[in-house]
């Protein structure tokens, strides 16, 4: 936040090739086959399919919401939190119809893992480099997904401990009581979220950021009541300056324009289904795994509940000529469901599936910056694109990073080690190094030994048997005695060699814990939030200034 802009030293950044992970976007962003490329339509690397998106989009601009009505939406939503003179611009430019690059996330506590801020850095500087290929202006918008109900997921952050120990601190926010309604509808008190700032501002070590920066959070949570509105209050802090426009997917405003949409989604309801398990059976052809469900009786819309639950988000399903949800609460003719479209479009909510058709409707989006689960889902919904007259955005895989604290970077060049020797996991190493240090001595004098005692006790075992045949079960009972206590004093030893060497493995232990936490890729685990306390925004700033290149590769960046 701008607490963080204190000077730091330069910062080195390299880049190198860790794919993610998932083999259908990977295979998508090497373009390493022809027929998956085939679902998406478009590439980034392809500079002819950006004037040929730019070129569907101004000749499809009746099929779309009104660009000053969404306009009017996202400055009604962001304003409160302060409109930079860029975001006011930019504003002005989606007004009058500039095209658009969008992404998103859920709104997740304190901003969430690193992901969600690399994402942001993709939207602003594929926008800007839109800009300057196309000669028109571009918008960057960040789609807050606070439509989604997941709760646990939304209100949780991960951080390392501000104490001696390398350890993994999950900071939360208990979910108040009620329905099972989007984060977006879930009021916050004021005292929960001054707790929430008392567990961060405990959890997070001291530096001569933390001061303020807890200042500036105190004072936008104080104007926020729910999760979503304190998600687009810190990035808008954040990005502000780069003119990142925000919009909330349960925004009341912006649900107003969706109703035309909306119709057409339960219109095409069977159509659609058709046409995502299509795209579905394609992927499986193709030989990747379906990311999402692509159910044929699916109508891919949630309904907020009215009445005794009111608010609970419901999926939707056909049945015959009834749209139901699964536990029985709601049934609705096709019919009722088409006038509440329209008079009521805040009732209804999006699926991962049918949200791309929405975004294209509410946005002239020219490109969508998606995770690799996300591009994954995405290659379902060609076919459904196709069967409502629309064609799939530009897909633009998001920014992939990993910041090199430098403890860890310090570690990774004394043991020789690589990225992905950290993301494998490093037990082999902690062996290794125990067994230089005496690890491995240890178990070949105990193993000798164990076998010097057992050839000793043999014979008096044996003459024991020739005297009484019951002392020779006693006689094995004993020995297992025996072994067992020299392996107990063989573990103690490995246990006090441990302690005695508590210093390297710590080492080891927070060189995983700050590059590979649980041996998952950092930006998807560790909070943002932690290293702005750390190390300022510089880094962000390196991220936001680097040359844009899509698919380029992982970035290593040494703060």
């Amino acid at each position: 936040m701008d607490a963080g802009r204190l000077p730091s030293a330069l910062m080195l950044m390299d880049k190198m090739k860790l794919p993610f992970g998932q083999p259908l976007a990977d295979a998508y962003i090497e373009r390493k086959d022809p027929e998956l490329e085939k679902l998406f339509g478009y590439h980034p690397l392809e500079p002819q399919h950006w004037r040929g998106r730019l070129d569907y989009l101004h000749g499809s601009v009746a099929s779309r919401a009104d660009s000053q009505q969404t306009a009017a939406a996202l400055r009604a939503f962001q304003e409160p939190f302060g409109l930079s003179d860029a975001s006011a611009r930019n504003l002005e430019l989606l007004a009058n119809g500039a095209p658009v690059i969008v992404g998103g996330q859920q709104a997740v506590l304190w901003t969430g893992p690193l992901m969600i801020l690399y994402k942001a850095v993709t939207i602003i500087q594929a926008a800007s480099a839109a800009s300057r290929e196309l000669g028109v202006p571009v918008v960057p918008v960040f789609w807050i997904a606070g439509e989604d109900h997941d709760w646990d997921e939304a209100s949780m952050a991960q951080l390392p401990s501000a104490g001696p120990d390398p350890e993994l601190k999950t900071l939360s926010l208990r979910r108040p009581a009620g329905p099972a309604t989007s984060v977006s509808r879930v009021r916050l008190e004021p005292t929960e979220l001054q707790q929430a700032l008392d567990g961060l501002e405990a959890a997070l070590a001291d530096s001569p950021r933390k001061p303020a920066q807890l200042r500036e959070l105190r004072a936008a949570a104080g104007s926020c009541c729910t999760l979503t509105e304190l998600f687009a209050a810190m990035l808008n802090v954040l990005f502000g300056e780069s003119g990142l426009l925000l919009a909330d997917a349960d925004d009341s405003r912006l649900r107003a324009t969706e109703g035309p949409m909306f119709r057409r989604l339960v219109e095409s309801s069977e159509q659609l289904a058709q046409a995502y398990a299509e795209s579905t059976r394609k992927v499986g052809e193709l030989g990747y795994k379906a990311q999402a469900e692509a159910a044929e009786d699916a109508a891919n819309l949630f309904l907020f509940t009215d009445g005794p639950k009111a608010g609970e988000r419901l999926l939707l399903q056909r049945s015959g000529s009834r749209f139901r949800d699964r536990r029985g609460l709601i049934s609705l003719s096709r019919e009722e469901l088409l006038t509440l479209a329209e008079a009521n479009p805040e009732r209804l909510s999006n699926n991962v599936l049918t949200r791309p058709l929405m975004q294209d409707f509410l946005f002239p989006v020219l490109s969508t910056v998606l995770g690799p689960g996300e591009i994954a889902y995405w290659a379902q919904t060609g076919a459904a694109f196709a069967a409502l007259g629309m064609q799939m955005p530009i897909i633009t895989p998001r920014l992939s990073a990993t910041l090199l604290e430098p403890h860890a970077d310090k570690s990774l060049r004394e043991f020789s080690l690589s990225l992905q020797q950290v993301l494998g996991g490093l037990d082999d190493l902690k062996r290794e190094l125990l067994d230089e240090r005496g690890a491995a001595e240890i178990r070949r004098v105990f193993e000798k030994s164990l076998d010097a005692m057992r050839d000793v006790y043999r014979p008096a075992l044996e003459l024991a048997a020739s005297v009484e045949r019951g002392l020779e079960e006693l006689g094995r009972t004993n020995w297992e005695r025996i072994a067992r206590e020299a392996s107990y004093m063989e573990s103690k030893a490995l246990q006090s060699l441990e302690a005695r060497e508590r210093i390297l493995l710590d080492r080891i232990a927070a060189l995983e814990l700050s590059a590979a936490p649980g041996r998952k890729p950092q930006e998807r685990v560790l909070a943002s939030v932690y290293f702005l306390n750390r190390y300022g925004r510089d880094w962000l700033d390196a991220l936001l200034n680097e040359p844009y290149e899509p698919c380029s590769g992982h970035r290593v960046l040494r703060l």
